[in-house]
């Protein structure tokens, strides 16, 4: 197989991270979950443009990440779709990734602690 042959074609992911700006909408709708925001919420906190959350947002409904919960004046409110499995799991993943980054910088010392205690868990279990 030649390597600039692509195996999948529009996989699923591709489909949905188009850009950096869907990881920076999810991650500030992750982030905050205690409240549903606007487009322009959404927007001034990701770090991207109105016209982009507009862009994205349908595409985020459709894949069920996000879901929209009602209206405040002519403004559609957002909030993360953990009702859905797909917004439940997207922010599992979320979570694992953080966490695998923070494990991955901590100095050694601390990593064999966190081992150590990890052992002493599994004794007191038995």
């Amino acid at each position: 197989m030649n390597k600039d042959t692509k195996v999948l074609e529009g996989g699923p992911l591709e489909s949905l991270f188009s850009g950096n700006a869907t990881a920076k909408i999810l991650d500030f709708l992750i982030t905050f979950q205690e409240w549903d925001y606007s487009e322009s919420d959404i927007a001034n906190n990701a770090g991207v443009s109105v016209r982009t959350v507009q862009r994205e947002m349908p595409k985020l409904e459709q894949h069920r990440l996000v879901e929209s919960t009602r209206t405040v004046g002519r403004a559609k409110m957002y909030r993360l779709g953990k009702s859905w499995k797909t917004g439940f799991f997207l922010e599992k993943l979320a979570l694992a990734l953080a966490g695998t980054e923070i494990e991955r910088m901590l100095p050694k010392d601390v990593k064999d602690v966190k081992k150590e205690l990890s052992k002493v868990m599994v004794a007191r279990r038995k």
